[in-house]
């Protein structure tokens, strides 16, 4: 209805699970990394965690259904999945959905009545005959917490299915939070002691929920400024509370209002009529009502002022500043998440081994960071020639300085330049490495800065010798993905690697995943990427939000260095 108005080809905020609009926040990958370990954790050539529960908990609407279905979409080959849905079943119900999800053929006994013995008995063949193809199995069950107490001791004898190597089933429990209450009842201990991986599911962060609703109306087709104004952005979080499904009815309602009024943006009047009719009045008056002053509180400033302090009040708020404000555009001013505040000490580099420590040392020293904004004016100071900031990068690599082309003289002391596109923050602080930015202001040229801090909320420039701190929401009105950084390749390294392929760069790699995944360490050399190598690859890279395709690319091979402490500069990734 009001997609044409505001330049859509769709709904943004439809509640289907259109899995174009899939968005994954950082909440996400790391919960999909928990399940992805119940099915890539070590013990089986398929990489299987060999049994017990995997456990995904999150309040309604938070996201758990798009995490399986990312999942589910995940799953390596050779693994079958059963999938129950709607676990308000008997003990009975519960094996016949578990074979039927399994294509198990479930023959009758002699009165012609299937028992409990008879989906147990054909369940057992059937997982030992995966088995011994080497495949592995998973029984995903969603809205776990409509268990009854007889299913879930099912569910834990069911994973008592197993060979005197491992255990034949992975099952992973999805449920909202009461799911962990029940787990944690002295009736179901045998069964909590069971659950290998366990993570529950919060709501976006005010960043994250800005960035969800600019991703979904970028998929539906909008180009230019979105049409919420950042007074709106910030109300649609606090009455969404963070929740993606929350927030795509409020989102939609407010585009429908907007529409009907002829607005082409959203203002707060708008978000709180939207709210009102989709949540009910109570939710918009709740926020007005805590921010009325308490009327003891209205008496006692009165009083304070009548005695004469309202000056010293006054100096309170506004105590003197450290240095000249950095003034913040318009834009960004009010939508700035809440670590966007002055700061006097910031991340540093953390170097892993002597050789970075002398590297990072090489980068100014980031605890006299200027402070913590928004403002673009630092953009003039950077390099438009990306080969200058090589050269700044190169010093954290102890790369000897020189006039010519930095990645020649890296090549020649064993290091790679690499580029790519379409990055996310997320995976570029997985990488935890120094590296270039490519910036760009609206029409103006793009520059170029190198990155040496990144955590949840800031990310960290070196410019002009002095580190710069600039929120993430600010970040993203100037960075599109463009990251370039040096890396060390392993031994004996040429490129793409073909199937079956061996040498100094396959024994490496299989060396790095058995340090990460406790598998036996291999024979020194002599290693093929075959496929059960390729298996634990795909693990690996799905757990690191990379594509799991089983190719150790430059992207893969930087992300085992970094998991297993490979002697590199670090990115400083924690807040302080």
């Amino acid at each position: 209805m009001y997609a044409h108005h505001f330049g859509l080809t769709q709904d943004p905020f439809s509640i289907a699970p259109d899995p174009r609009y899939l968005f994954m926040s950082e909440r996400h990958r790391e919960a999909l990394a928990h399940l992805l370990y119940g099915v890539a954790a070590p013990g089986s050539a398929m990489g299987g965690a060999g049994g017990g529960f995997v456990l995904l908990t999150g309040d309604i609407g938070t996201g758990k259904t798009t995490v399986c279905r990312c999942f589910l979409e995940q799953i390596p080959e050779g693994c079958h999945v059963a999938y129950i849905f709607n676990p308000k079943l008997t003990v009975t119900e519960l094996l016949q959905s578990v074979c039927e999800e399994f294509h198990i053929p479930v023959p009758p006994a002699d009165g012609g009545v299937v028992t409990v013995k008879n989906y147990i008995d054909a369940l057992n063949a059937f997982l030992l005959q995966c088995h011994a193809a080497g495949q592995s199995s998973v029984l995903i069950i969603d809205e776990a917490q409509n268990l009854s107490a007889d299913v879930l001791e099912q569910l834990r004898l069911l994973t008592n299915l197993e060979t005197s190597e491992r255990k034949l089933l992975q099952i992973v429990l999805i449920g909202q939070p009461e799911l962990r209450g029940m787990l944690a009842r002295p009736e179901l201990e045998q069964l909590a002691q069971r659950v290998i991986a366990r993570f529950h599911l919060d709501a976006l962060s005010d960043p994250e929920s800005i960035q969800y609703i600019e991703h979904r109306l970028a998929v539906a087709g909008h180009t230019g400024p979105l049409p919420f104004d950042a007074a709106a952005l910030k109300r649609i979080h606090r009455l969404s509370r963070g929740v993606p499904r929350r927030i795509n009815l409020l989102a939609g309602r407010a585009l429908l209002g907007a529409w009907a009024t002829g607005q082409h943006q959203v203002n707060l009047a708008v978000v709180d009529k939207a709210a009102a009719e989709v949540f009910g009045p109570d939710v918009v008056a709740a926020p007005a009502a805590r921010a009325r002053p308490k009327p003891w509180l209205a008496v006692s400033l009165g009083l304070l002022a009548g005695a004469g302090l309202t000056g010293l009040l006054v100096w309170g708020v506004r105590a003197p500043a450290t240095g000249p404000a950095t003034p913040l555009p318009a834009s960004a001013a009010s939508a700035a998440p809440p670590m966007a505040r002055p700061a006097s000490t910031a991340p540093t580099v953390a170097p892993v081994a002597s050789a970075s420590s002398a590297a990072s040392a090489a980068l100014p020293a980031m605890a006299a960071s200027s402070p913590v904004s928004a403002g673009s004016e630092w953009l003039a100071a950077l390099p438009r020639d990306i080969q200058t900031a090589w050269r700044q990068l190169a010093s954290a690599w102890q790369l000897p300085a020189t006039a010519g082309d930095p990645c020649q003289a890296a090549a020649a002391q064993q290091l790679l330049c690499y580029r790519a596109v379409n990055l996310s923050l997320p995976l570029i602080r997985q990488l935890g490495r120094p590296g270039i930015l490519t910036l760009q202001r609206g029409d103006e040229p793009p520059v170029h800065a190198v990155l040496s801090g990144l955590n949840e909320q800031t990310a960290t420039f070196q410019v002009d010798g002095q580190a710069r701190t600039v929120p993430l929401l600010a970040l993203g009105t100037l960075w599109r993905g463009d990251f370039a950084t040096f890396w060390r390749p392993p031994p004996g390294y040429t490129g793409e690697l073909a199937d079956r392929a061996g040498g100094p760069t396959v024994d490496w790699i299989a060396r790095r995943l058995s340090r990460i995944d406790g598998a036996p360490l291999p024979p020194a050399s002599g290693v093929v990427l075959d496929l059960a190598l390729k298996a634990r690859l795909q693990a690996f890279q799905r757990a690191h939000g990379l594509r799991a395709d089983g190719r150790p690319g430059p992207l893969t091979l930087m992300q085992l260095s970094h998991a297993t402490g490979g002697d590199e500069p670090r990115l400083a990734t924690e807040s302080r």
